[in-house]
């Protein structure tokens, strides 16, 4: 399971790093004409004197420059090419031929196959947020919502911007007719597993995974969504009164068992930083709400018939988002 982390109720903005970050000034610019001179590892931006506004749109400012190519045959190939070319604006986060031939020998040829569409389309837009985040902008975001869906995670360290702690921002601030591109180093992967997938791999979510066979909603949940599961893990159901769960999974019971399931789902993705500003949710797939609080520190979910604790926040699914809670909550 990727990025699992703490959830800290004073989420923190990289505002600081911005003064230390002086590299990442803004500009105005494109990637054919030119970048400014870079010493190893620094992220340098692209500059050069104009008197009109730049006319071509992200993906010809991208194969003007000369080290796309790679990037410009897999938006073809998914099919990509005219919504980049649309009015967005956009921000896209661009990997080099470089950083595609950073991958396993054989992914990028494997990805560009026909009946790899799909999962290539979902990986670009994984590069791609909507709206024009320029240097100035980023560095103050801890995540950005990607068009695929899914956050990307932005960190500064040492001067330097990285998504996902994997790919470091090298040139920013590359200006198009309907957006802007920031140069990356590396590729970065969007989850490909499901939500029912993700749980399967950690391995503390049996009772949970057998309950959503049992109730008839795994098929439910390996589709689209997107959904955000508030997921019990093994322990939390053995707090149940004895017997609970045995009688749960009986046949007869099946209506019961979805109903507390669905107590447990939100429709979309809400994520932890969202969480933490509502006092109850929005409505649960089974058709109420439950309170939220924080308190000292923790974030808290349910109601007066069970309170559960968040123990791990935002764990990213192909078609939703994951919190761990500590406790089964109960519809009223």
């Amino acid at each position: 399971m990727n990025r699992l982390c703490r959830l800290s109720i004073t989420l923190s903005t990289l505002a600081a790093s911005t003064l230390a970050l002086s590299g990442m000034a803004t500009g105005q610019c494109a990637a054919s004409k030119g970048e400014s001179a870079e010493s190893p590892g620094t992220v340098k931006t692209a500059s050069y004197v104009t008197e009109v506004k730049e006319t071509k749109d992200i993906v010809d400012t991208a194969m003007a420059a000369g080290k796309f190519s790679t990037l410009a045959a897999a938006l073809k190939a998914a099919g990509l090419v005219d919504v980049l070319k649309g009015k967005g604006p956009f921000t896209v986060f661009a990997p080099t031929d470089e950083a595609f031939a950073k991958l396993p020998k054989g992914t990028v040829e494997s990805l560009l196959k026909p009946e790899n569409k799909e999962k290539l389309a979902a990986i670009l837009t994984y590069h791609v947020v909507s709206g024009e985040a320029t240097a100035d902008k980023v560095v103050k975001m801890t995540s950005a919502a990607t068009v695929n869906g899914q956050r990307v995670d932005i960190s500064v360290k040492d001067g330097k911007v990285w998504l996902d702690q994997r790919a470091q921002v090298t040139t920013t601030d590359i200006a198009c007719s309907n957006g802007v591109i920031h140069v990356i180093d590396s590729v970065i992967m969007p989850s490909d597993k499901t939500i029912i997938q993700t749980a399967g791999e950690v391995g503390s979510f049996k009772t949970l995974l057998a309950a959503i066979d049992a109730a008839g909603l795994k098929s439910a949940l390996e589709g689209t969504g997107p959904f955000t599961v508030m997921a019990p893990t093994d322990e939390a159901f053995a707090k149940l009164p004895p017997g609970t769960v045995e009688n749960l999974l009986k046949p007869e019971n099946k209506d019961k068992l979805a109903a507390i399931l669905k107590f447990h789902v939100l429709p979309g993705r809400v994520y932890a930083d969202q969480v933490v500003t509502m006092k109850e949710s929005v409505k649960t797939l089974q058709g109420s709400t439950f309170m939220i609080k924080v308190q000292d520190g923790k974030v808290w979910i349910g109601n007066d018939k069970a309170m559960a604790n968040v123990v791990t926040p935002d764990v990213e699914a192909s078609n939703g988002v994951v919190h761990v809670i500590d406790t089964v909550i109960m519809p009223k």
